[in-house]
């Protein structure tokens, strides 16, 4: 008896192959886009910095990880900002709170550790001490347009606007807001 074979029959065992190599090429090729897609949103809408050093405690701790933006961002008093100054640290990024914009006048009562703007005293809560260390700055100091005044949460510790060599930072030198710490896990989220 003889069989008849069709030749248009592929056997069972290359078809499992074919498509596992399919299945594969897809999960590939998928896994790609979607890391090409992270790449991108981190380029050009949020960055993922580090903090280097205790010049934000207690709010930031040195090594916690945090998301930025400068996506249509308008610097607003209070907000924690991400800056680089080539003047300063040689344009070593680093993490301030905004304490003033421009137009307003910033004077430091060094001896009693209060900090002014417009006349008024700041409420503080974030803070690690009140603020007796005077850099080089002279106060009363108006911050010009386009610019920020900027210091640490940890202000007898921290090198700010109170340092003539960072002083007013203009705009253009914020690299971000803000948005989220992502690491440690434990304090994930948002930072008030």
């Amino acid at each position: 008896m003889s069989e008849n074979l069709n030749i248009n029959e592929v056997p069972e065992e290359k078809n499992s192959v074919a498509d596992m190599k399919n299945e594969i090429f897809d999960w590939v090729q998928n896994i790609v886009f979607i890391l090409s897609a992270i790449v991108l949103i981190f380029i050009f809408l949020f960055r993922i910095v580090g903090v280097d050093g205790e010049s934000m405690m207690p709010t930031l701790h040195h090594k916690d990880w945090l998301v930025i933006s400068d996506l249509f961002y308008e610097p607003e008093r209070g907000d924690i900002v991400v800056l680089s100054k080539n003047s300063f640290m040689d344009g070593k990024m680093i993490v301030k709170r905004v304490i003033a914009t421009e137009n307003q006048t910033v004077d430091i009562d060094f001896e009693k550790g209060i900090v002014y703007v417009d006349g008024k005293e700041l409420s503080e809560p974030y803070i690690a001490e009140p603020t007796h260390r005077n850099i080089s700055m002279s106060f009363p100091a108006t911050v010009p347009e386009n610019c920020v005044f900027v210091m640490g949460d940890n202000r007898n510790h921290s090198a700010d606007s109170r340092d003539a060599s960072l002083g007013m930072v203009h705009e253009s030198c914020i690299l971000g807001r803000l948005l989220l710490r992502l690491l440690p896990v434990s304090a994930f989220g948002t930072v008030n």
